[in-house]
């Protein structure tokens, strides 16, 4: 089989990625956000092990095995994304992206205290820009008085969201440095992270109920599939090749691109010191992670 160059898996998670945080605003507003997650990453999920038990390729995994999975799927696409969809029920969806800015430093940092990765000054200075790009973008939404108690939350939502995300990228690259296959991984952290929403539903007392507005649908079929399925595909073969870290940097572009989604669908219009913050965070994740010798050849060797 063809290997797929990295440029090319970076690129599917960046545009496809920038587009699916506008979609989720098509579930949040006809169902709880528990309910789209775990309809989303259930239907993800079994279309992969069927696709596995159909091409005849083994699929059923040990114990020991289904633990790991459960970690890295309920952090990763489980109550890492029910934060998400409550985070897009108060801000524009490009604000919830932007706040991903921070994987890059949460990935390396965490990286380095579990698996003892080496960190440059310039990879934690670089990150530290994009987070003080990340908080200039947030701030003129505090402005707002009217708006600010729906706009904390909404940040203590995305917040939440980006470090247990982190969480499931390095769970990810464990799984991956202990030998486990991609598909039988990516199908069973899926399940289980669907019955984590399903859980949280159950516990909020959510309705059940599944909406009938073909918007709902459609977006479901776009994200579990295209959001979901596809991209996971390709961000944890990079994580394989490149670590948690260095994937990070799909972090960078990303949020650029949806907030342009939400210029265009949301009218979203920020201001001077919105866009100022938006430049700080992507000059600052690009300058921590371009000049690591290191990280360039490995993402050389992985072409």
């Amino acid at each position: 089989m063809t290997r797929v160059p990295t440029a090319a898996l970076f690129a599917v998670c960046v545009i496809v990625w920038s587009t699916t945080w506008y979609a989720i605003t098509w579930q949040v507003d006809t169902a709880a956000p528990e309910v789209g997650v775990a309809a989303r990453f259930g239907l993800a999920g079994a279309v992969v092990l069927a696709a596995l038990a159909l091409r005849g390729l083994p699929w059923r995994r040990g114990p020991r095995e289904h633990a790991r999975f459960a970690l890295q799927g309920v952090l990763l696409y489980g109550i890492s994304y029910v934060a998400v969809y409550h985070a897009e029920t108060l801000l524009v969806s490009g604000l919830v992206a932007v706040g991903y800015s921070a994987s890059p430093l949460l990935g390396g940092l965490g990286s380095r205290w579990l698996f003892g990765t080496p960190l440059t000054r310039r990879f934690v200075a670089g990150g530290l820009l994009g987070l003080a790009g990340v908080a200039l973008i947030f701030w003129p939404e505090f402005g707002h008085a009217a708006a600010a108690a729906g706009t904390a939350a909404g940040v203590a939502w995305t917040t939440a969201a980006v470090l247990l995300s982190a969480g499931g990228a390095l769970a990810a690259s464990r799984n991956r440095s202990h030998g486990l296959p991609l598909w039988p991984t990516l199908g069973w952290g899926m399940v289980y992270g669907a019955l984590a929403a399903l859980l949280c539903a159950a516990l909020l007392g959510r309705s059940f109920a599944l909406p009938a507005a073909p918007s709902w649908w459609l977006a479901l079929g776009y994200l579990a599939i295209v959001g979901s399925v596809l991209t996971f595909a390709c961000y944890l073969t990079i994580v394989d090749r490149l670590g948690a870290g260095a994937s990070g940097t799909i972090g960078v572009m990303t949020p650029l691109l949806a907030l342009v989604v939400s210029l265009l669908l949301e009218g979203y219009r920020p201001q001077w010191i919105s866009l100022a913050g938006a430049l700080l965070a992507a000059w600052g994740n690009v300058w921590m992670l371009r000049p690591a010798a290191p990280l360039r050849a490995a993402a050389a060797a992985a072409e």
